[in-house]
């Protein structure tokens, strides 16, 4: 019986030289070395030297190790926008750039130096970063050229150059020279770890367990004030916080203007409360048989003085929009220098912004119960203290999404910060 033909051979497929493997390993540094001996990037830019222009300005890579998937993905999409723009007839350049500043460097090398960097002058550490972002500026240059990106990668940018500074200086002094610099506070978030304002794009929301805690603060001014109703009463309004280490920073007490609050008695004390939070909030602190003595708008509460729970400080009533009935009692404890919300509050009641928190977290210029300690160290001190002050009306622990450190992992703060 004749053998049968191999099923290949009866099958009608295409015919091709290309080899059936890629040979990539040997393949890859042909091709490469190919295109560098032609000098093709220059070669396609003389050819487009009479076209429009078209410009990607791309944002630099930092220096601090070699490429990941996201600078992969990064750059072949901008090398296929640019490519379809020189073959559609454009001038198209792309010039490379690093960014070779900032945390992402200081961070590896502070690894790699461990504690040897403590003995180290400042001038030996920056010249560690600029050796470290050099050599990973070599490696994601030469990595970048495997994947096929076209560019002037003879050339790049480089943050640390120091034509690249002298520009930043000369720009700088010319906003200098016309009176647009300025040395001002602004909120921003804060990693303690790091000790650096962090971008929204750095932080991330993970699940925290912060101290929730009901304070009293115990009105200075005339009640009949605010209400007649309330004279000769002993008042307090109530606020509730997650973030008991910001109370020493307590500037103010932000009321809605529009919505009603209520005074309600319960035994000697009276209470001013927001209506819509009276039923949380009572049953929160444990306060029964309130009844209700008086009903107001919370722009009665403006310019009304409370006295703070623990320092030597009075505390005016401010009206403020983003009151909300949807948690707490109505009336938000704002401390200017560590809320974005609070910091705009306290601009236009014109109330102390500076923090009492310095880079490391740890609180500074206060009472012994919570001096030099970091900001969540501090919160059961400061609840300990409330408690012995007779100013706590509850706690409890609560979780909650909270912003942490995209670098290090780390619950962040908002402090304002030159």
């Amino acid at each position: 019986m004749p053998a049968s033909p191999e099923l290949k051979a009866t099958l009608n497929l295409p015919q091709t030289e290309f080899p059936m493997k890629a040979n990539l390993p040997q393949s890859e540094p042909l091709r490469l070395a190919a295109w560098r001996q032609a000098d093709l990037y220059q070669r396609i830019r003389e050819a487009r030297g009479a076209g429009p222009s078209y410009i990607l300005h791309d944002g630099p890579p930092y220096a601090n190790g070699p490429i990941h998937l996201g600078h992969a993905l990064n750059k072949c999409l901008k090398d296929f926008v640019v490519k379809s723009k020189t073959m559609a007839g454009f001038d198209s350049p792309y010039v490379p750039g690093w960014d070779c500043h900032g945390l992402p460097i200081e961070i590896k090398v502070d690894e790699q130096l461990g504690r040897k960097k403590l003995a180290m002058e400042a001038i030996a550490v920056r010249r560690a970063c600029r050796e470290y972002a050099e050599k990973y500026l070599d490696l994601q240059r030469t990595q970048f050229e495997r994947l096929g990106v076209f560019g002037r990668f003879s050339q790049p940018y480089s943050t640390m150059t120091p034509e690249y500074e002298s520009k930043i200086v000369e720009t700088f002094f010319a906003f200098l020279e016309r009176g647009l610099v300025y040395k001002g506070l602004r909120p921003v978030y804060w990693c303690i770890h790091d000790r650096t304002a962090l971008a929204e794009a750095e932080v991330e929301y993970e699940s925290h367990t912060s101290p929730s805690v009901f304070v009293r603060y115990r009105l200075g001014s005339a009640p009949e004030a605010i209400d007649p109703r309330l004279a000769g009463r002993r008042v307090s309004t109530i606020i509730w916080t997650t973030t008991p280490w910001t109370l020493p920073a307590s500037m103010a007490v932000a009321f809605h203007p529009e919505m009603d609050y209520v005074a309600v008695e319960v035994g000697e004390e009276t209470y001013l409360v927001a209506a819509a939070r009276l039923t949380e909030t009572l049953a929160a602190c444990g306060l029964e048989q309130a009844r209700e003595i008086a009903r107001f708008s919370g722009a009665k509460l403006e310019h009304a003085l409370f006295r703070h729970p623990f320092l030597d400080r009075d505390i005016p009533g401010v009206l403020a929009g983003y009151v909300t009935a949807e948690q707490g009692t109505g009336a938000v404890h704002t401390a200017p220098a560590h809320g974005a919300d609070d910091f705009a509050t306290g601009l236009r009641y014109g109330l102390q912004p500076a923090s009492g928190v310095d880079g490391a977290g740890r609180l500074r210029d206060g009472l012994p119960e919570y001096e030099g300690l970091t900001v969540f160290q501090a919160n059961d001190p400061i609840v300990a203290l409330l408690e012995r002050r007779g100013a706590l009306l509850a706690r409890q622990e609560i979780v909650h999404s909270y912003p942490h450190c995209w670098r290090c992992r780390g619950p962040v703060i908002f402090r304002a910060t030159e």
